[in-house]
């Protein structure tokens, strides 16, 4: 199984940036489709960006598109959401999933398999 942890997140000003990490124990990390979800107060689990395990393609939400930047070192089984010009709006909890072999949605909550606890990205206007 995979165990996945966050870490990067923290207090910005809007405009700001931050880069999320998101470290893989599992051998097989190159075989999993990784993904990053947010969640606010009081609302749902929201997609936010994802990468595929085949070759790379990428997938974001629209309100992150040309700010937010997801990308993978499989030789040190870690993902990265590099967030730039950050928005109040952006605050959440931000989690790590990863979908083994993934073929159908990767926007989808329930298609993942693992999920780390999450990290704290506040965003102050």
């Amino acid at each position: 199984q995979v165990q996945l942890v966050e870490s990067g997140g923290g207090l910005v000003q809007a405009g700001g940036s931050l880069r999320l990490s998101c470290a893989a124990s599992g051998r097989t990390f190159n075989m999993y489709t990784m993904g990053w979800f947010r969640q606010a107060p009081g609302k749902e689990r929201e997609f936010v960006a994802t990468i595929r395990w085949s070759g790379g393609t990428t997938d974001y939400v629209d309100s992150v598109k040309g700010r937010f930047t997801i990308s993978r070192d499989n030789a040190k089984n870690t993902v990265y959401l590099q967030m730039n010009n950050l928005k109040p709006e952006d605050t959440a909890i931000y989690y790590c999933a990863a979908a083994f072999a993934l073929q159908s949605r990767a926007s989808a909550a329930p298609n993942y398999n693992y999920w780390g606890q999450g990290t704290q990205v506040t965003v102050s206007a």
